[in-house]
């Protein structure tokens, strides 16, 4: 039986699209992408990554971004891996240690750190003690230090002996409050804090080779140390403290009030103290008589210059004066 031409040519095509056999097939509803070559992912936030199928390979890295291959050497390494380098650092280092062994030796000599231990061997209530003693020394008999050079007693066990801890700390305080002082009367500056700290130290030093100076012109055997002097000077500071803060308080009144009665005070404290420092040596060495008089003029020399220099170091401090 004929058929028609147009559904020959319709049934042609149906066979055709239907592939071997000509059977038809259903339309594919997703696309084959089995046979399509892995494209590299796009970049982000600026690094690159390794092509599919390489992960971990660290070697595939753009040297542009992303993580550094691990072979890659820190700065520095190269040189730390180098023997001379090292043979360096050891002899750098042996170099140190004998350079610090020098230093110490030769402040030893000096500067003796047991020494200095001692003299910051306090507690809080000989500071309490001590502070009272400078003040109101007249209700004081018992001058004498219960101990020798050879085998000290720590201050905390002993008032009368000297120390170091009070000086020091009173000399940082008197420069905070002369900070304080000039900050009420619109004077102050930071570099004040350096010029009243300077200048009270130059003063301590002048004093120190002064007295020293004048032991050795008059021949005075004493066992006196310089850290001694350095303690029985460093007192006044406790001195100008309160001298300035009763200015401070109650203007030049109360100034000049609490720096005579610490002056006479401090006076009479050093005359009695030195006296039990100077006085037993220059008579065991050189005769009562013939000691004595050198001795007592050196102790008054020096108890007399402390209210003085009280006053040059605080006055232009209270009232606006120069140096």
């Amino acid at each position: 039986m004929d058929m028609p031409s147009g559904y020959r040519q319709s049934g042609q095509k149906r066979r055709g699209r239907g592939g071997k056999g000509g059977q038809g097939s259903r339309p594919q509803l997703f696309e084959d992408t089995s046979n399509v070559p892995p494209q590299p992912p796009p970049q982000a936030y600026g690094m690159n990554y390794p092509p599919p199928g390489q992960f971990g390979g660290y070697d595939q890295y753009d040297q542009t971004g992303g993580y550094p291959p691990p072979q890659q050497q820190f700065p520095g390494q190269q040189f730390l891996s180098d023997p001379m380098a090292h043979m360096a650092m050891q002899y750098g280092t042996t170099l140190a240690d004998q350079g610090k062994e020098y230093v110490h030796k030769n402040l030893e000599k000096y500067v003796s750190t047991s020494r200095l231990k001692y003299y910051f061997a306090v507690d809080t209530t000989y500071v309490g003690k001590k502070i009272g003693l400078l003040f109101f020394p007249y209700t004081h008999s018992d001058w004498s230090i219960r101990y020798n050079q050879d085998d000290p007693v720590a201050p905390r066990y002993e008032i009368n002996a000297p120390d170091l801890y009070i000086p020091v700390m009173a000399f940082v305080t008197y420069v905070l409050v002369a900070g304080i002082v000039m900050g009420t009367q619109d004077r102050f500056t930071p570099e004040q804090l350096g010029i009243q700290a300077s200048s009270a130290l130059v003063w301590i030093i002048i004093e120190l080779l002064v007295t020293m100076l004048s032991l050795y012109v008059l021949n005075l055997n004493t066992e006196l140390k310089y850290t001694d002097i350095i303690a029985y000077c460093g007192y006044k500071f406790v001195g100008m403290i309160f001298s300035l803060l009763a200015g401070l308080a109650f203007q030049g009144t109360g100034y000049y009030v609490v720096l005579l009665w610490f002056a006479a005070s401090l006076a009479f404290f050093l005359i009695r103290t030195l006296r039990q420092q100077v006085l037993p040596h220059v008579a065991a060495s050189d005769g009562y008589a013939k000691g004595t008089k050198r001795s007592l003029y050196l102790i008054l020399s020096v108890a007399i210059a402390q209210p003085i220099l009280m006053w040059w170091l605080t006055s232009h401090i209270m009232f606006g004066k120069k140096l």
